[in-house]
């Protein structure tokens, strides 16, 4: 019998999926909650875990499954899960790889798939890759259950909640299983098992000090989203949409744990939507301000419940950048979204959120299913208008998971043919085409708004006067980088710099001094 019982790993792509910026420190090295979160609670029912982040360590799937070999557990647990919704899909590649190896190297080793992706396609999964298992859902359920039927101390791979297996030639599975609801019963991640001194802050997190980006942690302090926007494929994974709380306590113990015990000062707060209940926000915020760290932290917020207490207490106690899903200046293409607000609020939220001395990351997607040309207009416009400090610039992509994935089937929409040609960086990325545009001119358009965006004087100089000539260098380095895109196309009768031979367009005239 083998002494280690799982090795949770996540997979590591960083070349495939970030193209040419993988080699550039635009890109930011995350530690992985749910591997972090399933070891935690493993271990505390007494199974022995091992963990494996191949993209901390920047091992290649033949270099991870070697390792995965050479450990020699019950079973491997690829935790195909990000830090946002889009992280999971493009990550098959990779995932997929390890499994495969794994399979010619140690044939006898079981493997298992989970996370965003392989819960929102289990089958599929199981018919496409090279792995024993699949786990629907969380985990907290399913995989004690299958170490055990593994140790023999269960029937033999009896039916299973969440897990998907082979049966002969046929694909069976087990019953979904419920989320836990009490998150204050799951210890903490299990964070000593990590690298971490390897993680590393996204750039404009760390503007103003852009060369000391580590240590970097996570914190979540919920799970689960409310809303049910249909971009976003969160909730494949929790089944429903939903939110669980942990307890204030609870949270500021893994604040003083990642403090003193990892001198992290650089945090992600990751809950879906941290931003929601000024009551517990306020409370919450409040009781980490009392601790008096020094931390610089961001969290997201949206646009109709952030309230001007909330904005104050996230100030006081660290929390310096709130990231809004501004997603599209068009009324229309919002309200077909599913998204939820007024635009005629942005600047009034935008003007406040400034007020209280917090930075902005504005979060846009170009191409969903009403876009036209005239609303992705008033989109760049919405984003030179706000002026926020840095801006995620996205292209609608069908997510499985997502309603816009249901609807590209039903449709018969063009989709990417490989599960990498969901990265938004890639050079085979392909969005959805919409009701008036193909997906490469969405591309050409996304990727010349975001050197419109990112060169544009007005913003420089508005970097260099709240962080210095360090980060405007960065930002004008970051959009000398030219992506090479396979499907990018102009939209007729609007010139595109750079599109017509596949590669993003190029920047404005930039300030040097």
């Amino acid at each position: 019998m083998s002494a280690l019982d799982i090795i949770l790993v996540k997979p590591g792509s960083q070349r495939q999926v970030y193209g040419e910026l993988s080699s550039f420190d635009l890109t930011a090295i995350e530690p992985p909650l749910w591997p972090a979160l399933l070891a935690g609670f493993l271990r505390a029912k007494g199974y022995s875990v091992a963990v494996l982040d191949a993209e901390a360590e920047n091992l290649s799937p033949e270099q991870t499954a070697k390792a995965v070999s050479d450990a020699g557990p019950l079973l491997a647990a690829v935790v195909v899960s990000g830090t946002n919704p889009s992280a999971s899909t493009m990550n098959m590649p990779g995932a997929g790889a390890i499994v495969s190896r794994l399979r010619e190297l140690a044939p006898q080793l079981k493997s298992l798939l989970m996370g965003l992706h392989p819960s929102a396609l289990p089958g599929r999964t199981m018919t496409e890759e090279d792995c024993d298992f699949v786990c629907q859902g969380e985990g907290f359920i399913t995989l004690p259950a299958l170490l055990d039927a593994l140790r023999g101390k269960a029937r033999a791979l009896a039916p299973i909640d969440g897990l998907w297996r082979r049966q002969g030639k046929a694909v069976v599975s087990g019953p979904r299983p419920a989320t836990l609801p009490d998150l204050d019963r799951l210890p903490m991640p299990a964070w000593d098992l990590f690298p971490m001194k390897a993680y590393r802050a996204h750039n404009w997190h760390c503007f103003g000090d852009i060369e000391h980006r580590q240590p970097y942690g996570l914190l979540y302090t919920s799970l689960g989203c409310p809303y049910r926007c249909n971009f976003c494929c969160i909730n494949s994974l929790f089944g429903k949409p939903g939110i669980r709380l942990r307890g204030v306590d609870n949270v500021l113990h893994e604040i003083d744990y990642l403090v003193e015990r990892h001198g992290i000062r650089h945090i992600k707060i990751i809950d879906e939507m941290f931003a929601v209940n000024e009551r517990r926000v306020t409370t919450l915020c409040d009781a980490i301000a009392a601790r008096g760290y020094d931390l610089n932290m961001w969290a997201y917020a949206r646009v109709n419940t952030v309230t001007d207490r909330m904005l104050e207490s996230m100030k006081r106690c660290g929390i310096n950048w709130v990231a809004y899903g501004f997603e599209s200046g068009s009324e229309r293409v919002l309200k077909n979204a599913s998204k939820g607000y007024d635009p005629g609020s942005v600047d009034a939220v935008v003007a406040k959120t400034y007020a209280h001395g917090l930075n902005i990351c504005a979060n846009f997607i170009f191409g969903l299913p009403t876009e036209d040309y005239d609303s992705m207009e008033q989109t760049l416009e919405s984003m030179l208008r706000i002026n926020a400090q840095w801006a995620n610039i996205y292209c609608a992509m069908a997510y499985p998971g997502s309603k816009l994935y249901e609807e590209a089937l039903e449709k018969n929409l063009p989709l990417p043919e490989t599960w990498l040609g969901y990265s938004q960086y890639a050079y085979e990325t392909l969005p959805l085409p919409t009701g008036h545009l193909s997906g490469g001119q969405v591309l050409a358009f996304r990727d010349y708004a975001f050197h419109a965006y990112h060169a544009n004087p007005r913003y420089l100089d508005m970097i260099r006067r709240a962080f210095g000539m360090d980060a405007v260098r960065h930002i004008m380095r970051m959009t000398e980088k030219r992506l090479p895109r396979l499907h990018a196309e102009p939209v007729e009768g609007y010139a595109l710099s750079g599109s017509r031979d596949g590669s993003s367009p190029g920047p404005q005239a930039m300030p040097t001094d």
